[in-house]
C-alpha cells in the first residue's frame, strides 16, 4: 500500500515544516498545492523535497480534489498545514502499509485540538475523528464550508491508534477569526438556500450551542479555556444567524 499526502497551503512558514517532517517516514510522496503563498513556504518545501504546485485559490474541496490528482498513488493521506502526526499515529499507519487494503475501507484519525498552547480534551473537540486516509477511486471532496468526502461505494471505517495533533490557535484572537469567517460563510449559504426564521434562530441557537457544548459536551473540564472556546462558538453561531437576517432583510 503506496501512500501519498497531500496539503493545501497559504502562508504556512510557521507551521509546514513540522508538518512535513511528521509525514517523511509513511508517505511515499508528499504533494503540497500552494494557493500563492507570499512568506517562505515554497522554499522550506522545496527543501524538504516535497511536490510542490502553485494554484490560485479554487475553494476548499476543489484544491484538495486537485492535489488528490496530482498524487502518484490512489491511497490518499490528506492534512492540513497546521497538523502533524503523533508517534502512536505514525505507527498505525505504517501498520495498515503493509496490508493489501479493499480500497472501500477509509481511515479515520482522532484530531487533538490545541487552543492557546492547551490541549483541549472536551467542549465538543476530541476525539474529533476525521476521515484522512482513503482511495480516490471511491471519493472526493465536496463542499465549500466543511468541506467532506463523498464516496461512491459503501466504506468501511477503521479509526486509527494515536492522534493527529492540530496545532489551530496560538489566540483567542486567533480562534474567533476563524470562527467568524465561517459563520459568515455559512449565513450566506443559508441564505441562498432559502432558510428561513432567521430571527428566532439568532436567539436560540447560541444559547444551545452554549449549553451543549459547556455543560453537556464537559467544555468546563477544560476551565477557563473551555468557557471562551464555548462562548466563541456561541458567539459565531449568533453571528452566522445575524448575516441571515441581514440578508434576508437587504433582499
Amino acid at each position: 500500500m503506496r501512500i501519498s499526502a497531500t496539503i493545501i497551503t497559504l502562508n504556512e512558514e510557521d507551521k509546514i515544516r513540522q508538518c512535513v517532517e511528521s509525514l517523511k517516514d509513511v508517505a511515499d510522496e508528499i504533494v503540497v498545492v500552494d494557493s500563492l503563498s507570499t512568506d517562505a513556504t515554497k522554499s522550506i518545501c522545496d527543501e524538504l523535497g516535497v511536490k510542490f504546485v502553485e494554484q490560485r485559490w479554487l475553494g476548499y474541496s476543489e484544491q484538495k480534489n486537485l492535489a488528490n490528482s496530482i498524487a502518484s498513488h490512489d491511497w490518499i493521506l490528506s492534512i492540513d498545514a497546521d497538523e502533524v502526526l503523533s508517534d502512536e499515529l505514525r505507527k498505525s499507519v505504517l501498520e495498515i502499509k503493509e496490508t493489501d487494503m479493499d480500497i472501500n475501507t477509509v481511515f479515520l484519525f482522532n484530531r487533538l485540538n490545541n487552543y492557546c498552547g492547551k490541549w483541549i480534551r472536551h467542549c465538543g473537540l476530541y476525539p474529533d475523528r476525521k476521515i484522512r486516509i482513503w482511495n480516490r477511486n471511491v471519493g472526493k471532496w465536496e463542499g465549500e464550508i466543511h468541506e467532506v468526502i463523498k464516496f461512491s461505494t459503501k466504506t468501511k471505517e477503521v479509526t486509527l491508534t494515536g492522534d493527529l495533533l492540530h496545532y489551530s490557535f496560538n489566540t483567542h484572537e486567533d480562534f474567533q477569526k476563524q470562527l467568524f469567517k465561517f459563520a459568515e460563510m455559512k449565513g450566506k449559504e443559508y441564505f441562498q438556500k432559502g432558510k428561513k426564521n432567521a430571527a428566532l434562530l439568532k436567539f436560540f441557537s447560541p444559547i444551545f450551542s452554549f449549553v451543549k457544548n459547556y455543560i453537556f459536551k464537559l467544555g468546563f473540564l477544560d476551565g477557563q479555556d473551555g468557557f471562551k472556546i464555548c462562548l466563541g462558538y456561541a458567539q459565531a453561531t449568533r453571528h452566522k444567524y445575524e448575516i441571515l437576517r441581514q440578508l434576508r432583510i437587504n433582499n
